[in-house]
Order: C-alpha cells, then sequence, then structure tokens
C-alpha cells in the first residue's frame, strides 16, 4: 500500500503539462532540449514560464541572451521526442536533418511543430532544482494545418520527469 509521500508525488505526477522544444542562441550557436514545464502566465501582455533544471547549459545561455522560442509539438510526434529528448552538449548540431520553420528571434523554429512563440525574458527566480523564467511572447504562429492537437503529457509520479 502506497505510503502519504507516494501518494503526494503521485497526485503531482498527474498535473498534465504540453510538451515542447525550447530553442535557443548563443552567438553563432543554437540548440534545443524537450520541455514539458511550460505555463501561460499573463494575459497583457501575453507572457509564459518556463522551468529549467539546474545545472543545465541552457538555461545559462535563456539568460545570457534573454531570448528563447518554444515549438509546440502535435499529438502523436514521436520524432521531435525522441530527437531533442536524448539531449545535445554545447558544440552538438542540435537541428541537423530537421527542416526547420519560420524565422524568430529567440531561437530556432521546427516547421514539424504545431506552433512556436518568440519570447524574451522578462524575470528568473531561483529556488529548489529548477530556474523559472519569466518571458514575454513577442511574436508566434500556429503551423499546423487543419485540427491538430498538442500533445499533452502527464508523468508517472511526481519525482522525476
Amino acid at each position: 500500500m502506497p505510503d502519504a509521500v507516494d501518494r503526494l508525488f503521485e497526485a503531482l505526477g498527474a498535473i498534465p503539462s504540453g510538451l515542447f522544444i525550447l530553442t535557443v542562441r548563443d552567438g553563432h550557436r543554437s540548440t534545443g532540449m524537450l520541455a514539458s514545464w511550460v505555463m501561460q502566465a499573463g494575459f497583457d501582455p501575453p507572457m509564459v514560464t518556463v522551468a529549467l533544471a539546474d545545472g543545465r547549459f541552457v538555461g545559462d545561455w535563456v539568460a545570457r541572451s534573454g531570448r528563447f522560442a518554444l515549438n509546440q509539438l502535435a499529438e502523436g510526434d514521436k520524432s521531435l521526442i525522441r530527437h531533442f529528448g536524448r539531449g545535445f552538449n554545447p558544440e552538438d548540431a542540435a537541428f541537423e536533418g530537421l527542416k526547420m520553420g519560420p524565422t524568430a528571434g529567440g531561437g530556432p523554429t521546427l516547421a514539424a511543430a504545431l506552433s512556436y512563440l518568440d519570447l524574451e525574458v522578462r524575470g528568473e527566480v531561483g529556488g529548489g532544482d529548477h530556474r523559472v523564467f519569466l518571458a514575454e511572447v513577442i511574436a508566434g504562429a500556429n503551423l499546423a494545418e487543419g485540427d491538430a492537437a498538442p500533445t499533452v503529457h502527464l508523468r508517472r509520479n511526481g519525482r522525476r520527469y
């Protein structure tokens, strides 16, 4: 029988989230990572928050550049999850073999994405084991044809992604 702590983490894991590819530039380099802790945080101006694990170089690039992009994954799109889920080092060619989408100031966009948001950082909060960035939506667009739906992600428990 699960104890109270196990039940707590089961409840945390049941909080739904979307799946996104966060992209960012650092000078002449660019990279992307699978991100699930994304939430709309305002209407006027439109804002989102993104939580990135401490120690990830991507968080340093976001903080340094002040810009990034989010590419929302369409339901059933496993290819981008596999591609970005493995992770990249700063020197890796993260977009090799992928068809790119519209130009965005914050980071590359992916043609296969459901939509993208071009974002400018307005604040950062540290605490626990993640950095939380508050970002204003500068631009964005729906890239999907027809009635494509976003990927909704549920974790098995709240102890890990």
